[in-house]
């Protein structure tokens, strides 16, 4: 469903995607192909194995797919496959076997997968690190998890859905009950949201660019069987994205406000600290702290607001910010920085504690002549 959904939004992938399938599946076991169709009313997109001349070989030793993680792995290394397909594909396998030697307790190499015992799983996993290699730059989200009920039917019994994998790896995600029993999130599934960092909390925001829709081979009663891909566009030409904390504290002095302030602009991945005053509730004076932070260091900022401050909870959020191209040089003792501005326009700003001067005629003297183009 992932990779129907995916091509169906991008549909530029398609001959990437289905390259890398069929290297990695032999055409006696079948044929990768992607087909239309309806769930529920909805059209969508669906990705499997079409049956082949030689599926009848499927139950003979030549017919089968690996089925342990290092012959997986091995298997895959050998394939001719796209720039990233590979790296990606056995980034996802070794997150299931990681949780499944977990859950067994036997090493990870000799993990055996036997939901995953197929070139259709093979095929999968392969297909998924195709679309994320491509696209290497996308940042993922997933809405809250279908947790599905009742039992379904293992190598090892009937268990509880989620099946143990699945749940293992989705630990940190949320979920949600549509009173519909069955798995609706399969180990395969779970390990690739566990891979690219789907981050449960996320929301899509930007400009909504495309959308895909892609089907299981299940029916649900009173609902379709689709996983919906929303593509937005949220980067703008020279921009990131930064996490933004906010916090306020109304019981520490000025001198530890200024320590923690300090400290807290030297902690690895923070982009900046600005520190406000206003009134709280009962007209306190309070405190108000905003850090900007690289977003893969926002939890262990996260953790140091809430150590270094009085603080007992704080706000986050990630945004997306443009920047101007900015080079940095000296001159005669003062550094300075030169900003590029839309129009083709360079302005220069010196630095403070580089101006010397015992007046402040003199400084602003040292500061025009830092500043002036030719001279820096």
């Amino acid at each position: 469903m992932f990779v129907a959904a995916m091509i169906d939004a991008f549909p530029s992938l398609e001959d990437r995607v289905l390259a890398d399938a069929c290297a990695a599946v032999p055409p006696m076991a079948g044929v990768p192909v992607f087909t239309t169709g309806s769930s529920g009313a909805i059209a969508c997109r669906r990705f499997g194995l079409r049956p082949s001349l030689g599926a009848a070989l499927a139950g003979t030793r030549l017919g089968q797919a690996p089925a342990q993680f290092s012959e997986l792995r091995a298997t895959i290394a050998m394939l001719e496959l796209s720039d990233g397909t590979a790296g990606h594909a056995v980034g996802i396998l070794t997150l299931l076997a990681e949780a499944e030697s977990a859950i067994h307790g036997v090493p990870v190499d000799q993990v055996h997968f036997h939901e995953l015992a197929g070139w259709d799983s093979l095929l999968d996993v392969v297909a998924a690190g195709s679309i994320i290699a491509a696209l290497r730059v996308a940042r993922w989200t997933v809405s809250p998890l279908p947790r599905g009920g009742g039992l379904v039917r293992t190598q090892h019994g009937m268990l509880p859905v989620p099946a143990p994998a699945a749940t293992r790896l989705l630990e940190g995600f949320a979920f949600r009950d549509d009173a519909i029993d069955g798995e609706r999130v399969t180990p395969t599934g779970a390990a690739i949201l566990k891979y690219i960092d789907a981050r449960s909390t996320g929301r899509g925001e930007g400009r909504l660019t495309c959308s895909g829709t892609g089907a299981g081979t299940r029916e649900l009663k009173g609902m379709p069987n689709i996983l919906r891909a929303l593509v937005f566009d949220t980067y703008e030409a020279d921009g990131d994205r930064v996490t933004v904390i906010n916090f306020e504290v109304d019981d520490m002095t000025g001198e530890e406000i200024g320590t923690a302030s300090d400290l807290l602009r030297t902690t690895p991945g923070v982009l900046d600290v600005t520190v406000g005053h206003m009134l709280g509730k009962k007209q306190r004076p309070m405190t108000a702290f905003q850090v900007l932070a690289t977003p893969c260091s926002a939890d262990a900022i996260m953790d140091a607001c809430l150590s270094l401050t009085s603080t007992i909870g704080l706000r986050w959020h990630e945004t997306a910010r443009r920047t101007l191209s900015r080079s940095l040089s000296a001159s005669g003792g003062v550094r300075t920085k030169s900003v590029g501005r839309p129009g083709g326009e360079v302005t220069i700003k010196a630095e403070n504690d580089d101006i010397a001067g015992h007046s402040l005629a003199q400084r602003r003297r040292n500061r025009a002549l830092a500043e002036t183009p030719g001279d820096v």
